[in-house]
């Protein structure tokens, strides 16, 4: 069993005001052209000006957007960036694993800024959470959402920017599977992205916390196999609730849709926790909403479920 390491204060970059700039980068894979340009355009008409790193749109080798040289360098000139207040990421995919052991954490921690980000990020974001303490802002990227006509939620991202409270819940698809109150860190991510970082330097350290969890095109006994892992590797002790994403296409053909469901029910009978599910945060179908782990939050999980963000995440 792993030990729960004592939480760092939490390193809150400034509030965003109407007019920053965003540095724009593809740590991991390369995305389609035209949806990175209809995202840039959107994010424009929001009054952002946009400065893209050098590599952005490199387009290999293999899948990836650059060597992890050059996605390192363009993540490394994004948050140092004077003229820019956000960090988004284009896409996820795959490759920002090979970040992970050549971050210069001495330069990030001088220039904290919100990054944006999920997926194959969940393992970037969480390890700057852990040892720099930087909020994570888990929420819309470029190509995955801007370039969507419905992709943001809108009021949470503009919320967590501006460090304005603010709840989610049944308008945003949640709903409660185990009735409940809880209070705590909110923390977690891309379940398959938690999982692969079991057993390394930069595991998670879900414990304790209000856990949220997203994948998508997992079927639900992978699900459970993946839950499985964590409770056994010790990542579930003491957990005070947790919420579950959409969980888009987690579903086996032909099975019942209810399914998934049973699974969670099954792997947490015997936890005293509230668990809600259906939060559009992540792999979505539309109206992907912004959380920010690290900071307070309470899940209330009654006849109707909500997430309360309790705490800004960043400074005025």
């Amino acid at each position: 069993m792993s030990s729960t390491p004592m939480q760092i204060p939490l390193l809150k970059p400034r509030a965003v005001v109407p007019g920053a700039g965003i540095s724009i980068i593809s740590p991991a894979s390369f995305a389609v052209p035209e949806r990175v340009d209809s995202g840039l355009e959107h994010l424009r008409s929001l009054g952002f000006a946009l400065q893209l790193g050098a590599h952005t749109q490199h387009r290999g080798p293999l899948f990836f957007a650059g060597t992890p040289e050059q996605r390192l360098s363009d993540l490394h000139t994004a948050f140092a960036n004077p003229h820019s207040s956000i960090v988004a990421s284009v896409r996820g995919g795959y490759g920002s694993n090979y970040l992970l052991g050549n971050l210069n954490l001495d330069l990030l921690r001088s220039h904290p800024k919100p990054f944006f980000a999920y997926s194959d990020h969940t393992g970037l974001q969480l390890h700057l959470l852990d040892k720099l303490g930087l909020p994570v802002f888990h929420g819309p990227m470029v190509a995955a959402d801007f370039a969507l006509d419905n992709g943001v939620h809108l009021e949470s991202f503009h919320a967590a920017l501006a460090g304005n409270p603010y709840t989610v819940g049944h308008a945003e698809g949640l709903r409660t599977l185990k009735p409940g109150t809880a209070q705590g860190t909110l923390y977690g991510g891309c379940l398959s992205i938690l999982v692969s970082l079991l057993g390394t330097p930069w595991e998670p350290h879900t414990e304790g916390k209000l856990l949220f969890l997203e994948d998508t095109g997992a079927k639900p006994y992978q699900i459970d196999r993946m839950l499985w892992q964590l409770r056994h590797a010790g990542k579930l002790e003491g957990i005070r609730g947790i919420i579950f994403g959409e969980m888009l296409d987690c579903a086996s053909p032909g099975a019942p849709a209810h399914l998934l469901e049973e699974v969670i029910q099954h792997v947490f009978h015997d936890m005293d926790i509230p668990i809600a599910i259906g939060l559009r945060s992540g792999h979505v179908s539309r109206h992907n909403v912004t959380l920010t782990f690290g900071v307070q939050a309470a899940l209330h999980a009654n006849k109707e479920a909500h997430l309360q963000l309790l705490e800004p995440a960043v400074t005025q």
